[in-house]
């Protein structure tokens, strides 16, 4: 019997190396706050990555495609239901998350004799001035933090996304065009992808560039963008590297 909780630690643990060996190759996601809305960027096969959920919200993330399909419609159903129980300007990210998405992952991470989720996850809500903006990084195992602004991202490695994320925090200061942004985060994307180094012998400028560039052919880049000032209920459209002037 005192042997019970050890072995159920241990079986966490191993169940956590084993999402994480999962989904370490997955292709990067990120998502930034700017002053007239939010983006969302993800390269993938297409209609893979970033994806609408209501009227202010949106999602992205990495993972297999059919644990990623379930939490997206876990997360729709759970706006419909609030918007009809209570009224669609009521709907919020903070519920959604914490009482609905959250206690779901954290729930098939623990139950050892049922398959984890494999996915990273990021959700947006854009508001109407830039500092409410609600940015969430929601984990596999139910954890998540969340930031009013800046950027935040999703990888298949805790490290690396914490060395991009600081390498984003001090690059994107003064950045406010969408073209400006999303090349940034492409040059960021490349370095995840290919294990290149952000603190010890960067890749220039320009061949961060040139990475991307010539990363993203056969794939499609998904440029999510959640409208802050808009004559639609619904914000969220998809946008190209061609709009944007990429």
């Amino acid at each position: 019997m005192t042997e019970e909780p050890y072995r159920w630690l241990e079986a966490i643990e191993n169940r956590r190396e084993y999402v994480r060996e999962q989904i370490k190759s997955g292709s990067p996601v990120f998502a930034a706050s700017l002053p007239d809305g939010i983006l969302l960027l993800g390269v993938g096969t297409g209609n893979s990555k970033v994806f609408e959920l209501f009227d202010r919200h949106a999602l992205a993330g990495l993972g297999h495609p059919a644990d990623m399909e379930k939490i997206r419609q876990a997360a729709i159903d759970a706006a419909h239901l609030e918007a009809f129980t209570r009224a669609p300007e009521d709907v919020s990210l903070r519920r959604l998350v914490s009482f609905g998405l959250s206690p779901q992952l954290k729930t098939h991470f623990e139950q050892i004799f049922s398959a984890p989720f494999l996915v990273e996850l990021l959700l947006a809500e854009v508001a109407a001035e830039p500092g409410h903006d609600l940015l969430f990084r929601l984990h596999f195992d139910g954890a998540f933090q969340y930031e009013t602004q800046g950027i935040v991202l999703a990888a298949g490695l805790p490290d690396p996304e914490k060395a991009a994320h600081e390498w984003l925090r001090r690059n994107a200061a003064g950045k406010t065009e969408k073209r400006d942004l999303v090349d940034l985060l492409l040059q960021a994307w490349w370095c995840l992808i290919e294990s290149k180094s952000f603190s010890e012998n960067p890749p220039t400028e320009d061949e961060r560039r040139a990475g991307w560039r010539a990363a993203v052919n056969g794939k499609v880049v998904e440029i999510g963008w959640l409208a802050r000032k808009s004559p639609r209920l619904a914000r969220f459209e998809m946008l190209t590297l061609a709009q944007i002037g990429l």
